[in-house]
C-alpha cells in the first residue's frame, strides 16, 4: 500500500513532480497524439488504483450500483480487447474476458462499432472511454481513502 505520509501532497495519488505522465515528450502528428493520450489515461487509471488492496478495488460505489474501480479496469480491458482485436484485427469471434452466459454485461459492456473504422477512430474512441471513466474513478477513490484527482 502507498505510504501517503511520505508525500508532500498526501491527498493526491502522487506528488506533482513525481507524476509519471509528465515525463512523456510532446507527440508529433495526429496518430502519435492519439497514442499519447491513450497512454496518459491508462496511466491515470493506474494511479487511481495504486496502493489499494483487493477489497478497496472491488468496493461498490453506492448500492445498488455495481460500479467499482476493479469493474472499471475490467471494462476498459474488454473495450480495448474489442477494439484492437475485433475491429482492427478483424477477429469475428472473441473469447470473453469477463462475461459469462449468465452475465454477459459483467464488465460494463462497451459500445459496438463499425468494423471498418481506421486506427485513428479506434484510438479516439478509446481515449474518450478512458476520459469518461477517469471521472468515475476520481469519485470512487475519494470515497475509499479521501485521495483526490490530479
Amino acid at each position: 500500500m502507498t505510504d501517503t505520509t511520505r508525500r508532500g501532497f498526501p491527498d493526491l495519488w502522487v506528488d506533482p513532480e513525481d507524476d509519471p505522465r509528465r515525463q512523456w515528450s510532446r507527440p508529433a502528428g495526429e496518430l502519435e497524439t492519439h497514442w499519447h493520450y491513450l497512454r496518459a489515461y491508462r496511466a491515470t487509471i493506474e494511479l487511481k488504483c495504486d496502493g489499494l488492496d483487493a477489497d478497496q478495488l472491488a468496493r461498490r460505489s453506492v448500492p445498488p450500483s455495481t460500479l467499482s474501480l476493479l469493474g472499471l479496469v475490467r471494462h476498459l480491458a474488454r473495450v480495448e480487447h474489442h477494439w484492437f482485436r475485433r475491429v482492427l484485427q478483424g477477429q469475428a469471434q472473441l473469447d470473453g474476458l469477463y462475461q459469462t452466459p449468465q452475465d454477459p454485461d459483467a464488465d460494463f459492456t462497451g459500445a459496438v462499432a463499425d468494423p471498418q473504422l481506421p486506427v485513428r477512430d479506434v484510438l479516439e474512441h478509446l481515449v474518450e472511454e478512458y476520459v469518461r471513466h477517469a471521472g468515475h474513478a476520481d469519485l470512487l477513490r475519494e470515497c475509499i481513502d479521501g485521495c483526490t484527482g490530479q
